[in-house]
């Protein structure tokens, strides 16, 4: 019977929340059609299916947060014998194909509702969310590791979290459906020496587990102290969105930084900015400074392509395309929405398109295409009345551009006192990528470009 998985939205996702069920359990469903909506880290996006049938289970509630490649519903023949049980969910992530036992559903006149082995409630029988998982007797030759003809069963998150700790998902002893593997398992493995969880049926595992260790050869983890005042307090639970952006800075604050400042002098750009909205405000037009800045960007980002690059652990990638990404403030935190081929679009193209792209944004309905693939990126505070600031680089890229508030300044031109526009711009630069002298003459260049504004249009 066919899975509908939660699947991979953007580059940063590991789960989403299935924010709302659009079809019910007995609808006729076709290949394309959008069954529900998923909250992702950057935007609310269509979760569609890719068989044609009837919608036999609904495997999560409206909410509820699932991890990549998880099953969160089935479609079949509107026969009603989807259980869940019939299927293993390793199989549409992890390529572990199974031979489940087949379940028979009659025991409910509820269509799509499988009723569970031994008369139970339809409620017993349905997976847990994020660690969906066969029935203990889907797979009656499974060992007491979960494993069956050589294979692991384990959930996608429980892998990815085995691997990131060193550990083999194949020596972990499984504790949830069917001896499968999940996220508790690989924590308990971590903490515990080798042999602790190998042993033991599933009621021996959870006493062990539920044994603390001594805190004289196991140092306290390290707490958060709690407000002083709780009661003054609202708590805030944490969105999707919040949770990658914390995640993603951190990962960002272990990059060797360096800044580059650079004082423009705008009188030329905004002279230019007036006369092309002048020009062109009949065809709509209307060109904003920061329009000028993506343009800038990616004309001085093709003369310098090193500086159009992303850290690759091992490598560096030199990117072919100039695709520059706008940050974007939103309610839940913040998105970059990205201007693809930005040196191959004229100034009226990027003006309309990063209007879009901004509404897009503020209305969580960007496509993955939108909101990916991004190789440098502009931060723009300066309409808060930021004279200047440092941005913290959007890994992978090599660098971000921090633009503050034009503001006036006194000069003295050809002995008499007058005042001149300027706007500060800071470069951060991750210093494994690139180097002072190579990140100056970028920011040199682009200083040049905007106040020469002609050279935009190059």
């Amino acid at each position: 019977m066919p899975e509908v998985i939660m699947p991979r939205l953007s580059d940063t996702m590991e789960e989403g929340i299935l924010g709302r069920w659009l079809k019910h359990v007995g609808d006729t469903v076709k290949a394309g059609d959008v069954i529900g909506e998923i909250e992702t880290d950057k935007a609310t996006m269509d979760l569609e299916a890719f068989d044609d049938g009837v919608l036999e289970r609904l495997l999560v509630a409206e909410g509820a947060t699932v991890a990549i490649g998880q099953p969160v519903a089935f479609i079949g023949d509107g026969s009603g014998t989807g259980s869940g049980a019939d299927s293993e969910s390793g199989s549409s992530s992890g390529g572990e194909g199974g031979e489940g036992a087949e379940k028979k559903d009659d025991g409910g006149d509820v269509p799509g509702a499988a009723a569970p082995e031994g008369g139970g409630s339809a409620e017993t029988a349905t997976p847990e969310i994020g660690d969906v998982a066969p029935k203990s007797d889907a797979h009656p030759d499974a060992d007491p590791h979960g494993h069956a003809d050589g294979r692991v069963f384990a959930s996608p998150l429980a892998r990815k979290m085995a691997v990131e700790r060193g550990l083999d998902p194949a020596d972990i002893k499984g504790t949830g459906p069917g001896g499968r593997v999940v996220r508790a398992d690989v924590l308990a493995a971590e903490h515990h020496a080798p042999g602790d969880h190998a042993s033991g049926d599933h009621a021996a595992a959870a006493s062990q587990n539920e044994k603390a260790p001594s805190p004289s050869s196991t140092p306290a983890p390290a707490t958060v102290s709690a407000p002083a005042a709780q009661e003054d307090s609202v708590e805030i639970p944490l969105t999707q969105m919040r949770k990658v952006v914390a995640k993603r800075l951190t990962e960002s604050a272990a990059v060797p930084h360096f800044f580059l400042t650079a004082v423009v002098q705008m009188d030329a750009l905004l002279e230019f900015r007036s006369g092309i909205n002048a020009r062109f405000a009949d065809v709509g037009v209307k060109a904003s400074v920061t329009d000028l800045l993506v343009r800038a960007c990616a004309v001085a980002l093709r003369a310098h392509p090193v500086v159009n690059s992303s850290w690759a652990g091992d490598k560096i990638y030199q990117h072919r395309h100039v695709n520059v990404g706008l940050a974007v403030a939103v309610p839940d935190g913040l998105i970059v929405p990205v201007v693809r081929g930005a040196d191959r679009k004229g100034l009226a193209e990027i003006a309309m398109e990063t209007r879009e792209l901004a509404s897009k944004a503020r209305e969580g309905a960007l496509t993955l295409q939108q909101f990916s693939g991004g190789t440098f990126t502009v931060s723009n505070l300066g309409m808060f009345g930021i004279d200047n600031f440092t941005a913290i680089i959007n890994p992978p890229e090599a660098a971000i551009l921090a633009v503050g508030a034009t503001s006036e300044e006194p000069v003295v031109r050809d002995g008499e006192l007058t005042t001149r526009k300027v706007l500060k711009l800071t470069l951060t630069v991750d210093h494994r990528v690139l180097d002072g002298a190579t990140a100056a003459a970028f920011l040199q260049n682009l200083k040049q470009i905007l106040e020469d504004p002609m050279r935009i249009i190059l």
